[in-house]
């Protein structure tokens, strides 16, 4: 049964149950990344015969398994895929940004050049749950950036198959080549390359504590996205809310593993109750009752406040990765929201509907990190530089003060660099 607490019984900072400590694998993913690097595709074929019983001669999926794929599809889905990547199109596209260029001045220029990332590696999880919402998600702003390589891995079954919906939304989201490996030795051949598989400037996409520990020891050698943790959500609802959606949207998020966080905050004891109720009688009906039952019992709470004010507070401490506000007038509580990874307003608008279908990226910031982070946009997927161009004219005029500037913090040779110039009397342009 989901806990009923009072706001004074629970201190902010125990209320997702974050810094639970984790298995080290820190290790383990060491030594597979190490075997990767030495031995290629031989060691991802030997790690995919060892972890996922399958034992593979190509690792790529072929243009025959991709259209066998398509065929094997409710048509229905591929429908539904293309709407949803529809919106989440149209939503990453007002994301993309261009260069400027400054030249206010005489004999300056100043700029800034903005260009997508030539490699993306892509993973995709397999597991519990299969998440073709996952691969249009990252792919679609990747291609909207302009990447021209999207390289998408994922762990195969034990007869070397792909689920046929996964192979879909790829061929829809517009993923360039499709390899089967997954776990730590997927993120170190992206990371490292390997015969078959080419080396990637980003790692992006969830997966399991090895994933992850993987993605954290490879940082540096190629970007990452961010290091997910369990799925979270946060429900700020009023007790005129029918404790059959706070219910259903709890679990939505229960449901994706047993350390899933699923939290309501309400000002109304008895809408409290009945939600609580709610919960335990929509859990006895789940596929998946066993790993949201525990996540509830773990994590679950239902938080009785004094007021909505005190609500707010806690989602700005707490800095959800989904943030529900189910009142009457959800925008009125907008633009006090200062943490979140994404916000759904109002009744209407349950979390699963960002999960796959209204636009904005699914892909968030957990444990808190959405103080200081965000969704994965078209950002994650481009790079900048700048760029000067001063005439002679121009540096002489700016000489002296570079000099003393570079003199005050005792670095002469930068000084130097520029009356050099001066003391020659540089003209060319």
């Amino acid at each position: 049964m989901i806990r009923i607490l009072t706001y004074g019984e629970i201190d902010n900072a125990e209320i997702f149950n974050r810094g639970t400590a984790a298995t080290d694998v820190s290790g383990t993913v060491a030594e597979i990344i190490a075997r990767v690097r030495q031995n290629g595709d031989a060691a991802l074929r030997e790690y995919s015969e060892k972890f996922d019983r399958a034992k593979l001669q190509d690792l790529a999926v072929s243009e025959a398994e991709m259209q066998a794929a398509l065929s094997a599809v409710d048509p229905k889905f591929i429908e539904i895929l293309e709407k949803s990547a529809a919106n989440i199109r149209a939503f990453h596209e007002k994301q993309k940004r261009t260069g400027f260029v400054i030249n206010e001045d005489d004999g300056i220029v100043l700029g800034q050049k903005i260009l997508p990332l030539q490699t993306v590696g892509l993973y995709v999880p397999g597991g519990t749950a299969s998440y073709p919402s996952s691969v249009l998600m990252n792919a679609i702003p990747a291609k909207i950036a302009g990447v021209e390589n999207l390289i998408m891995v994922t762990p195969p079954a034990p007869d070397g198959s792909i689920r046929p919906q996964i192979l879909a939304a790829a061929h829809v989201a517009g993923v360039d080549r499709i390899y089967k490996v997954g776990g730590a030795q997927a993120i170190a051949a992206l990371a490292y390359g390997t015969e078959s598989i080419p080396k990637a400037d980003k790692i992006v996409g969830p997966g399991n504590a090895f994933v992850a520990e993987a993605k954290k020891q490879v940082y540096g050698v190629c970007g990452i996205d961010m290091i997910a943790g369990p799925s979270e959500i946060l429900i700020l609802a009023d007790g005129k809310t029918d404790p059959r959606y706070a219910a259903a949207d709890l679990l939505s998020q229960a449901e994706h593993d047993r350390m899933a966080s699923a939290v309501l905050i309400t000002d109304s004891m008895d809408f409290a109750k009945k939600t609580a109720e709610e919960v335990e009688k929509q859990l006895s009906v789940l596929p998946r009752e066993e790993i949201a039952r525990a996540s509830i019992e773990n994590n679950g709470k239902i938080i009785v406040t004094e007021n909505m004010e005190t609500a707010i507070a806690i989602a700005n401490e707490i800095a959800p990765e989904h943030l529900e506000i189910c009142t009457d007038a959800p925008f009125d509580l907008l633009n006090r929201i200062h943490n979140a990874g994404s916000v759904f307003l109002g009744r209407s608008c349950p979390e699963a509907l960002g999960d796959y279908f209204a636009g904005p990226n699914h892909t968030l910031p957990t444990g808190g990190t959405a103080r200081f982070s965000s969704p994965l946009s078209v950002d994650d997927f481009i790079k900048k530089y700048s760029f000067t161009y001063y005439t002679a004219d121009a540096l002489n005029k700016a000489a002296d003060d570079i000099a003393h500037f570079a003199e005050t913090e005792g670095l002469s040779a930068h000084a130097r660099s520029v009356l050099v110039r001066k003391e020659t009397g540089e003209v060319s342009q």
